[in-house]
């Protein structure tokens, strides 16, 4: 078994490797004047399963074209297997056509692509979409922060009255998977409509949070703005904090801005994505580590035991 480090979160690759006890794979990975990537493995990879750790964050299409060379290079060494660890998975919030709309379903696109590259298997963190699993002729094991949240949360924070927040109708299932491990009972729902990407309005709160800890999960934060709307309405409802865990810190556009303006007492995300100094202009962000679930899951591949059980 051997890993191999993309350049998208190079931090994260190197404690992934330290938790395996590996050293990470010697190759040469830098970008020509005009942008074209190129790689170079400098040590023998035969015969070998090999893991490329890369997540497709922005910027999106260089950081998937990067991963795509990369499993094209080990797959030309004679790499036995390769599974591609992808934290963050992009383009995957754009899974279906809606309305029969003239769009194309770009998480296929991608899912075709990484498969002719040559992967035999997928891990990723908290995908926007479950059904993108579907895409793929070969597994994708899609690991869930739920655990890491909760235990994020008992760790660092002193909370009582909880009541936990989904942040639409669509994240109803992650809310509720909290909300168990936490032995809360009852749920409170944003209904937001969104006419645009990165646009959405609060139509209705359901559910009672007056005087309660909110604790708001989701898979993702981009512009922040949904966020930073919700925050307001929960306020206005007489919450009494808001802590938001959301996974992919994704923080495009505005973001900060919207954050530190925000009703928000806290916002405490994943290292699946290299905020670089973020946290410095918004004192709101705390970060948790991904890297141990990541290097548990790989050893359990290797070991035939079961992922699932990490989350279940």
């Amino acid at each position: 078994m051997k890993v191999l480090a993309g350049t998208s979160n190079s931090k994260l690759c190197k404690d992934i490797a330290r938790q395996l006890k590996l050293k990470l794979v010697n190759s040469n990975i830098r970008r020509f004047a005009d942008g074209e990537v190129y790689i170079e493995i400098n040590e023998n990879i035969r015969g070998n399963s090999i893991f490329v750790i890369q997540s497709t964050s922005n910027p999106a299409n260089d950081n998937l074209m990067e991963l795509l060379i990369c499993i094209d290079a080990l797959r030309r060494s004679s790499a036995k297997n390769i599974t591609a660890v992808i934290p963050y998975f992009g383009y995957s919030r754009q899974d279906r056509r809606i309305r029969s709309a003239r769009v194309p379903i770009s998480a296929k696109v991608v899912a075709d692509m990484l498969s002719n590259a040559g992967v035999t298997r997928i891990i990723t963190l908290d995908i926007h979409s479950e059904q993108i699993q579907g895409f793929f002729s070969f597994p994708m094991d899609n690991i869930y922060t739920a655990n890491l949240m909760v235990k994020d949360l008992l760790d660092n924070h002193n909370v009582e009255d909880l009541q936990v927040v989904s942040p639409d109708t669509g994240g109803v299932i992650r809310a509720r998977s909290v909300a168990k491990t936490l032995g809360v009972k009852d749920l409170a729902i944003i209904d937001k409509r969104r006419e645009k990407a990165n646009e959405s309005e609060v139509i209705n709160l359901i559910g009672d949070v007056e005087n309660k800890v909110c604790i708001v999960p989701d898979d993702l934060i981009d512009t922040a703005g949904t966020l930073s709307n919700a925050s307001h309405a929960l306020k206005e409802k007489g919450a009494k904090e808001i802590i938001a865990y959301i996974t992919h810190p994704v923080l495009s556009g505005n973001a900060i801005e919207n954050l530190n303006n925000s009703a928000i007492d806290k916002l405490v995300v994943s290292n699946s994505i290299d905020i670089g100094d973020k946290s410095k202009k918004c004192p709101k962000i705390d970060v948790f580590d991904i890297s141990p679930i990541l290097s548990q899951a790989i050893t359990r591949l290797m070991t035939g035991e079961s992922i699932s059980e990490l989350f279940s």
